[in-house]
């Protein structure tokens, strides 16, 4: 995709997602483990990385990496991790949600995680930090919805590395498996320094040459 068209959606997307109001909400997501997938014998995804290949032109998809927090034999769901879209205080971000941000005078790097419910909240997180909504991954990272992990973190007490998007990736009942046989997708295990590297620049082309290493 040509580099202004990728702006333009960015920028779109975060004309959605980022104003100052009320219709930030908490996400539909699970608020309990998932119990072990039914795959019908074929591997879990979940905790991996998805790598979209370079012939992956979707304006959604291209170029990204998407971590993966759940995949069973009723779909999947992921948070897209290399689309920055801007700083933003989290004081504003939590009176958005209708929630106390008082005392609070960082800032956060807010992310696009994905095309479905951009109005929906994620904190991707080390798996240190855990609240009772929060949702273990892997054992190595962890997803809880905003806000009360985002207030956390502007009071100094949140987890030591994390990620908040707004919006998710979703799959149907064997499409993400459909979409993996025809190479859409390639997968590596995640990885600190991929889920929550600074280098938002880099995650793509490193994730992709650490698949080729792998394989």
């Amino acid at each position: 995709m040509q580099a202004w068209a990728y702006r333009r959606w960015i920028l779109a997307a975060a004309a959605m997602i980022l104003p100052a109001t009320a219709t930030l909400l908490h996400a539909a997501l699970p608020t309990t483990a998932p119990t072990a997938p039914d795959l019908n014998g074929a591997p879990s995804y979940a905790g991996q990385l998805l790598v979209a290949s370079p012939d992956l032109r979707q304006p959604a998809f291209d170029h990204a990496v998407i971590l993966l927090a759940q995949h069973n034999r009723e779909g999947a769901f992921g948070i897209v991790i290399n689309r920055p879209i801007d700083r933003r205080p989290i004081a504003a971000l939590l009176d958005a949600f209708g929630a106390d941000g008082s005392g609070i005078t960082d800032s956060v790097r807010v992310f696009l995680g994905g095309p479905v419910a951009v109005a929906a909240g994620f904190v991707i997180h080390s798996a240190e930090y855990h609240r009772p909504d929060t949702l273990d991954i892997d054992g190595r990272v962890a997803l809880t919805v905003a806000p009360d992990v985002l207030r956390d973190i502007g009071l100094g007490k949140g987890p030591s590395k994390s990620l908040l998007a707004f919006g998710y990736a979703g799959w149907a009942p064997a499409q993400l498996e459909n979409e993996l046989a025809h190479g859409v997708w390639v997968t590596v295990p995640d990885d600190a320094s991929l889920v929550f590297d600074e280098d938002r620049a880099k995650v793509w082309a490193d994730a992709l040459a650490r698949h080729k290493t792998v394989h």
